[in-house]
């Protein structure tokens, strides 16, 4: 593709969004950055789209554009948008209070299904993922009595301090590309291991310093990085062996059934993370504890101090997350929910495989679930590689293209996630529109 040709793709993006050009305007007069959140700046084009509403998985703009939403809110939407239960439940607990500090009716069926769906039998609630990974953090810390805590290279689980690190080429620890203002020396706080390399793992552990090994599944923010045959039964041996204590994110990878990569694959966490999609897209997550790490925790959850002791949130736990949750799990992110989005995720796989195929590339298409992307190059097997892998320009090209066509993909990366609103025409329309957009590359 030509900077001409690029060119006419911006051009038209800015005459098929003239309202929410006016819109961009105003806001850069009130807000940093011009918009509410500095990623929004990430989406294709010279200026945000605004939203005007989104049903299912659908999205309408200010200027009445409709659009197939491949991003379902990165995760945040995978019920799809407006679920009808959801918007019940929730006004219906606006209507009689939000938040008292005090549990609702809705706190033991919450906590019996989380555990029911992935195993771990006590919980407790967070208002984001980023604020449970925190909590989680602090007591591996508090229970271990070690300072580190290890995370995967080129991981991501929100906006916790220590897990913004990375390897840099000669093997250290560094703070991650664009983190801002790190509290402390990422070296000091983290341990880092490459994705898929048990020796490294276990070599990392062997030094006795890590409290708890946190980490996806399967990586997902730098793109999908599957774990190789074994790799997750021989992490889970290794962190046994050394007394450090398995911490599951599953924010993302819940995409993979109703109790995410933990119940689909048979893993054992002492921890788990979940957020995002329970809430049906009212902010909140959960963390799970085993029998042990509770029966080691009780004590200090009901101490005196427990309001300072750096967990909690005014509106953390509130009745207005608990009705969320449940009205969500009782009617979404279930067996026959994941029964219909997961076929598409195959169908939009298929697809996209077929055209890298015939054009002779040396592309990837990888799943999870419900959840699927495209490399540009073979598939990664650690992050690394993926962060290698990434570029910018054809990523934006191809972003912009798509959503000039009326398809939205997450704009961190080339990631579409299914929910079952979304119909065979919705994957078949992202595969033509991604087929017209590399004929234009390669014409």
């Amino acid at each position: 593709m030509t900077v001409a040709g690029v060119d006419l793709e911006e051009a038209r993006f800015d005459a098929d969004h003239p309202r929410s050009a006016a819109l961009a305007e105003d806001q850069r007069r009130s807000l940093l950055a011009g918009v509410p959140m500095p990623w929004m700046t990430r989406w294709p084009g010279s200026f945000p789209v605004s939203v005007a509403e989104a049903q299912g998985g659908r999205l309408v703009d200010v200027d009445g554009r409709e659009y197939v939403d491949l991003c379902l809110g990165d995760t945040g939407a995978m019920t799809g948008h407006a679920l009808p239960a959801v918007t019940e439940a929730v006004s219906a607990r606006l209507a009689t209070g939000a938040t008292a500090m005090l549990p609702s009716t809705d706190a033991a069926w919450v906590g019996a299904e989380l555990g029911r769906r992935f195993g771990l039998p006590l919980w407790q609630l967070a208002i984001s993922a980023t604020d449970a990974n925190r909590f989680v953090l602090r007591f591996a810390r508090h229970l271990t009595g070690r300072p580190r805590v290890a995370v995967m290279d080129w991981c991501y689980h929100g906006t916790v301090d220590e897990t913004l690190a990375v390897l840099d080429p000669s093997g250290d620890v560094v703070a991650r590309p664009g983190a801002l203002g790190p509290q402390a020396d990422v070296a000091a706080t983290t341990a880092v291991v490459p994705f898929n390399d048990l020796d490294a793992l276990d070599r990392r552990l062997a030094r006795g310093d890590v409290a708890c090994l946190l980490m996806e599944p399967a990586l997902t923010n730098i793109g999908i990085v599957l774990p190789e045959e074994g790799y997750s039964a021989e992490v889970r041996k290794i962190t046994r062996r050394h007394g450090v204590l398995l911490v599951i994110d599953e924010t993302h990878t819940m995409c993979a059934g109703p109790g995410g990569c933990t119940a689909a694959w048979g893993l054992e966490p002492d921890l788990l993370v979940v957020g995002k999609a329970i809430g049906g897209g009212i902010p909140c997550a959960a963390y799970g504890l085993s029998a042990e790490v509770a029966e080691r925790l009780s004590g200090p959850m009901l101490g005196h101090e427990i309001d300072v002791a750096g967990v909690g949130g005014t509106l953390t736990g509130s009745a207005l997350a608990l009705a969320a949750i449940r009205s969500t799990l009782t009617h979404a992110l279930r067996e026959e929910d994941f029964a219909v989005a997961v076929p598409l995720a195959e169908r939009f796989t298929a697809g996209v495989a077929g055209v890298i195929e015939e054009l002779g590339l040396p592309w990837h298409v990888q799943r999870l679930g419900c959840r699927a992307e495209y490399w540009f190059c073979p598939p990664p097997r650690d992050g690394a590689a993926a962060a290698a892998a990434v570029d910018e320009d054809l990523e934006g090209f191809l972003h912009l293209w798509c959503l000039n066509r009326g398809v939205l993909l997450t704009p961190f990366h080339n990631m579409a996630l299914f929910c079952p609103s979304h119909t065979e025409a919705d994957v078949d329309r992202h595969t033509e529109v991604f087929a017209e957009a590399l004929a234009a590359l390669t014409s």
